[in-house]
């Protein structure tokens, strides 16, 4: 895959960083998206910025190309220009990774508006955002490939992310959608949804909590970013050329066999 182009938003830590390096090590060429806002502070960003230029180092340690590109895929504009700069830094877009997402857990009736606007803008409008920018160029050379990183609880819901469960459930809905819209122009529209991953989050968990999660799980452990990056990396290979609009959990038999 040396000569594709991928974009994978949120890519400076966690299952997007996993994504891009599991890319990379099949020879694309990387586009790597750290959050980046007038909103916050510079320190702030600038941290940002030092975790997606690690990752860039770590892809080019794999001989392939990486650029670092701040965005914030909320908004309309600076998504379009993300997938502006991928095209004019590496020529090209084949593939768009949806994976930016926030969450802000609360119960429905203490969820503010500006709380359920910022999560479902950065989960599903930025998908809707950098997916409209990118396959207007995918069009064009009959070639791309969309996987949006949704969850498992977009899928069963889950008590006190009724906002988060929205999101990610919205990303189905969009994928069939996009699948049908494009699959005739050579585009293939996927949507992976992970269980419980080791993250930043998880990791904040007690040894009892964990536990408990991990019953749950058929598999009986918590998943790790990488085991989403090979799916990922699966669905926009030559390997799945014949797949699109298709759901796929990675969850360890979170959902019951």
């Amino acid at each position: 895959m040396s000569n594709r182009v991928a974009l994978i938003t949120g890519s400076s830590r966690g299952i997007g960083r996993a994504i891009a390096l599991a890319l990379a090590q099949e020879g694309c060429q990387i586009a790597v998206n750290y959050y980046e806002s007038s909103q916050v502070e510079d320190e702030v960003n600038a941290a940002h910025r030092r975790d997606a230029e690690e990752v860039a180092r770590e892809i080019e340690a794999l001989g392939s190309k990486a650029v670092v590109l701040g965005a914030d895929v909320s908004c309309s504009q600076s998504a379009q220009q993300l997938v502006e700069q991928t095209v004019k830094a590496l020529g090209q877009i084949d593939i768009l990774v949806n994976n930016a997402g926030i969450n802000k857990d609360n119960l429905v009736l203490r969820i503010s508006d500006e709380e359920w606007d910022q999560v479902l803008k950065t989960n599903l409008y930025g998908a809707f955002y950098c997916s409209r920018a990118a396959v207007k160029h995918m069009v064009r050379r009959r070639y791309g490939r969309i996987v949006s990183i949704s969850s498992v609880v977009g899928v069963s819901g889950n008590a006190g992310q009724v906002h988060y469960a929205a999101s990610k459930s919205g990303l189905l809905g969009f994928t069939y959608s996009l699948a049908k819209e494009y699959g005739r122009r050579g585009i293939t529209a996927n949507v992976v949804a992970p269980g419980y991953i080791q993250s930043d989050m998880t990791a904040q968990l007690s040894d009892a909590q964990t536990a408990h999660i991990a019953d749950r799980i058929v598999l009986g452990r918590l998943g790790t970013p990488e085991d989403v990056a090979g799916v990922v990396a699966f669905l926009v290979s030559p390997r799945a050329d014949y797949i699109t609009g298709q759901l796929i959990r990675v969850d360890g038999g979170l959902g019951g066999l």
